[in-house]
């Protein structure tokens, strides 16, 4: 049996397989399948197989190159604010209703449970690629750089069935989700698509993807796809025109129109990403955050910027005077925007706050975009509210932690380090781990913190020889360095203190900071 993608959570995969098992034959699970580095696409591994499994080699765990990279960059390195993003783009705190939480854009909300993860045990690396796994032959077309930085489509002759991946969805998809992530490439994604056409479109009988419903009968393919891919092709070409012309990332997001070809075609509507977003990110990508304009180039930062402003307009009470007009004649997007300067220049302004609430409210229930209504509905939240109070967690998912090659763990480390705290500090420390032979150098420096993989320091401030095991509990704070070098779990050479005072260097982030309201400053 193979497994295609598991979901985002532990639980949800094992319901999902238990309720398969209910209607079909129990058999073993021999092969599992990333598509692509997604959350809600690998984090469910331990639901469908055990990783003892996977270790002995009775399961293959296949992705696409580079697969584990691009898992650790979103996952763990950027995970603190990709996490705290999605709260908005998917609503996760908004209770269920007309008022509330509705859809996800391209699924109904983001389950809770435990994510897992599974390194994989083999890659696909050609652009396309032929494996015959447990009877049934595959077709890989690897596709990276658009909706994933690594992803691959599956084709199966023997059903005439394409496997989209997350490529298409019947919506618009984002070129940069609010959550954060790499610019995506149009003009890479609409080639692609054009090229799944030609290799597979007249042996499709039926089209399947990762998220929503199949499609049914080669013509209703072809026409689909070809939708799909110049839905992509104009976002690209009629954002690049508009930026040869010198438009700004606002000009064209308020420019953009799609033909009416597109804009009437259901599966190309902007239910999850929408046309001004792809606008903007299609300007990132190719000329990043800077509009040419120098009065941009330098500009102050938010709290300072909006207490200028509300000095300028009159102070707030003539602001919220006036705004409140705004808001009865429906101009809700200037309300909104000219309360949260209020509110960034006085966090405590409660006037500020309740009508900038109303007029992200009204946002949100005008809104197609599932994501831009969660987004203006939790905005309004927390402006009612405050940001959510959130336990404090580890750094990681513990698993997807253990899980990551120690070079990536020690990159996530590196992030962590405070400048202040390691200012005018340096440091050299081998490590050399027995259960993988792996050694590396440590290097603090210029507030910097580096690593060299294979090699040892000839001179350095200390030595230590430990497991993988060991740091995961360092890192996840379960174990004190002392504890460790007490139970044998980590033995030194020379002082282990300096392991500790490299420890508490590094900043441990909350996942609750605030957005629609200044966040504290930087200690």
């Amino acid at each position: 049996m193979i497994v295609v993608d598991t979901l985002i959570a532990v639980e949800l995969a094992k319901a999902g397989m238990d309720l398969y098992f209910q209607h079909r034959p129990r058999k073993p699970v021999i092969a599992v399948i990333y598509t692509h580095s997604h959350a809600d696409d690998i984090g469910g591994a331990r639901g469908v197989v055990s990783e003892d499994d996977v270790r002995a080699g009775k399961v293959a765990i296949i992705a696409p190159a580079h697969f584990v990279d691009y898992t650790v960059t979103e996952s763990v390195i950027t995970g603190n604010t990709v996490r705290r993003r999605a709260f908005y783009q998917f609503g996760l705190q908004l209770p269920p209703g007309e008022r509330g939480h509705v859809d996800g854009g391209i699924g109904k909300t983001t389950p809770r449970g435990t994510f897992s993860f599974i390194v994989p045990t083999d890659s696909i690396t050609r652009a396309y690629e032929t494996r015959k796994i447990d009877g049934v032959e595959i077709e890989f077309q690897l596709v990276p750089g658009a909706e994933a930085p690594d992803e691959m489509i599956l084709y199966f002759p023997q059903f005439k069935i394409l496997d989209m991946a997350e490529l298409t969805v019947h919506s618009m998809h984002n070129l940069l989700p609010m959550r954060g992530a790499e610019v995506r490439d149009a003009r890479l994604w609409a080639r692609y698509i054009g090229e799944t056409l030609e290799h597979y479109g007249d042996r499709t009988d039926i089209m399947i993807g990762q998220h929503q419903w199949p499609v049914w009968g080669r013509e209703h393919v072809t026409v689909y796809l070809r939708k799909q891919r110049d839905l992509y092709k104009f976002v690209h070409d009629q954002s690049v025109r508009l930026m040869n012309f010198g438009y700004t990332p606002d000009d064209i997001a308020a420019s953009l129109r799609l033909p009416a070809s597109l804009a009437d075609n259901w599966a190309t509507r902007g239910y999850y990403g929408t046309l001004s977003e792809g606008g903007r990110a299609v300007y990132q990508r190719y000329l990043g955050w800077y509009d040419a304009n120098p009065a941009h180039l330098s500009s102050l930062p938010p709290v300072e910027q909006a207490r200028k402003n509300v000095e300028y307009m009159g102070g707030a009470d003539a602001i919220i005077k006036r705004a409140r007009d705004d808001f009865k004649a429906g101009n809700y997007r200037w309300v909104a925007s000219v309360m949260n300067q209020v509110v960034f220049a006085d966090p405590g302004n409660r006037s500020a706050r309740k009508l900038g609430a109303d007029a992200l409210e009204q946002l949100g229930y005008q809104a197609e975009s599932a994501a831009w209504r969660n987004a203006y509905l939790v905005g309004a939240m927390e402006l009612r509210s405050g940001p959510p109070s959130l336990p404090p967690g580890p750094p990681a998912s513990p698993q997807a932690l253990r899980a990551i090659p120690t070079g990536l763990l020690l990159d996530f480390l590196a992030v962590r380090l405070n400048p202040d705290k390691a200012e005018g500090k340096t440091l050299v420390l081998n490590w050399t781990f027995t259960d993988s032979g792996a050694t590396f150098i440590v290097n603090l420096e210029n507030s910097a913190l580096t690593h060299v993989q294979g090699k040892r320091a000839a001179t350095a401030d200390a030595g230590f020889t430990l497991t993988r095991t060991a740091l995961d509990a360092l890192v996840l704070k379960q174990k004190s360095v002392r504890d460790l070098v007490a139970a044998g779990e980590i033995k030194t050479d020379g002082d282990p203190g300096r392991l500790e005072e490299l420890l508490a260097m590094f900043d441990d982030f909350q996942l609750g900071f605030p957005i629609v309201e200044p966040k504290p400053a930087q200690s």
